[in-house]
C-alpha cells in the first residue's frame, strides 16, 4: 500500500515537473533556436500525455476493480423481427449413444441467434442444438455448431454479402 502511494506521488511530481518545463520552453520559444525548442516541447507534451493517461487508468482501476472483471453483455437482436428456427440433431440421431449404444435422454440445448438478410426482408435465424446424455455411460452428445461468417458474430453470410453489395455496388451508407 505504501509502495503504491509512493509510486503515485512520484508520478504526480513528475507530471508537475513536466508541466513546468513545458511552460518554460513555451516562453522561450521565440528565440534563435526556436526550432529545437519546438521538438523538445512536442516530446515533453507526449511524455506528459502518456503519464496522465497512465494516472487515469490507475485511478479507474483503484476506484472500481469489480467493473474490470465484468463479462461483456450479450447483445440481443430486436424482438420485432420474424424468427425462423433451425434444429440441428447429432449425426447419430437422438436415440442411441455412439459409444455404448445405450438410450439417450434430452439434457438441454444451446441456442444462438444471427441476423439474416433475405431480399426485402430481415429475419432472425435461430439455431438450436439439443444436448443428449447416455444413461449407461454418462456421455453427452451434441451436434457441432454451424460455421459462422464472423466468429461470435450475429450476421450470416447473406447479411454480410448484402452490406458489401449495398456499400460498394449501390454506394449506400453502412447499416
Amino acid at each position: 500500500m505504501a509502495a503504491a502511494r509512493a509510486d503515485i506521488s512520484a508520478r504526480d511530481i513528475l507530471i508537475d515537473t513536466l508541466r513546468v518545463q513545458i511552460a518554460r520552453l513555451k516562453r522561450m520559444q521565440f528565440g534563435k533556436s526556436s526550432e529545437k525548442l519546438d521538438t523538445q516541447i512536442a516530446q515533453l507534451e507526449l511524455a506528459l500525455e502518456e503519464l496522465e493517461g497512465e494516472a487515469i487508468v490507475a485511478a479507474v482501476r483503484r476506484a472500481d476493480p469489480v467493473q474490470a472483471d465484468r463479462p461483456s453483455p450479450v447483445r440481443a437482436l430486436p424482438a420485432h423481427l420474424p424468427r425462423e428456427e433451425q434444429r440441428i440433431e447429432p449425426e447419430q440421431g437422438s436415440c442411441t449413444c455412439p459409444d455404448c449404444g445405450g438410450a439417450l435422454r434430452p439434457l438441454g440445448q444451446d441456442s444462438d441467434e444471427m441476423l439474416d438478410a433475405v431480399p426485402v426482408q430481415w429475419r432472425v435465424v435461430r439455431t438450436i442444438r439439443p444436448k443428449y446424455s447416455c444413461r449407461s455411460c454418462e456421455k453427452i452428445v451434441q451436434a457441432p455448431a454451424p460455421v459462422k461468417a464472423i466468429a461470435r458474430g450475429k450476421a450470416t453470410f447473406g447479411t454480410l454479402a448484402h452490406v458489401v453489395v449495398s456499400k460498394f455496388d449501390h454506394h449506400l451508407p453502412l447499416l
